[in-house]
């Protein structure tokens, strides 16, 4: 009832469908791979230099802040010399809000620069390198330390060898 030709003929019609397969197969693969790696490249990249940019902060609030020492004491100024402003700003057509401590008030109202990350305009600061030079700071004290370190080292084998 089967024909013996028939069935050869299918047989090699099902290994090139399986030999296409397997060579789409192959090509999915290497796309994919080349898309993950495009992605892994871009996660490898160091965090974006932040893009300090300038606009006016509106104060909303200027108050000092208060401390109770137990339940039936008045509340008293935790610092008398500073206070808490609050403040507004609009950033990528968002608005804003936080507060800082100054040691002078400021009038509800008043307008004052703040500089905002671009890439992230939640963060903000009264100087636009405040970050960036902190981190500086902290990397110029530890090479210093280890620069005199290895100098007082240095100068203790040399005392022990003469």
């Amino acid at each position: 009832m089967t024909n013996p030709g028939m069935i050869e003929r299918a047989r090699r019609l099902l290994d090139a469908a399986g030999l296409v397969a397997g060579q789409r197969a192959a090509t999915d693969k290497q796309a994919k791979e080349v898309i993950l790696s495009k992605r892994s490249s871009v996660s490898r990249q160091s965090n974006p230099q932040a893009i300090w940019m300038e606009t006016e902060a509106i104060v909303t609030d200027c108050r000092h802040e208060l401390v109770r020492k137990s339940f039936s004491s008045l509340r008293i100024p935790a610092n008398p010399s500073n206070v808490i402003v609050s403040f507004t700003y609009y950033a990528h057509a968002r608005l804003y809000y936080d507060n800082f401590m100054s040691p002078e008030a400021k009038a509800k109202g008043e307008t004052f620069s703040v500089y905002y990350n671009a890439l992230y305009p939640r963060q903000n600061a009264l100087t636009p390198l405040r970050l960036e030079k902190r981190r500086e700071l902290r990397v110029a004290s530890v090479l210093s330390f280890l620069l005199v370190s290895l100098l007082l080292l240095a100068m203790a084998a040399w005392i022990s060898l003469s």
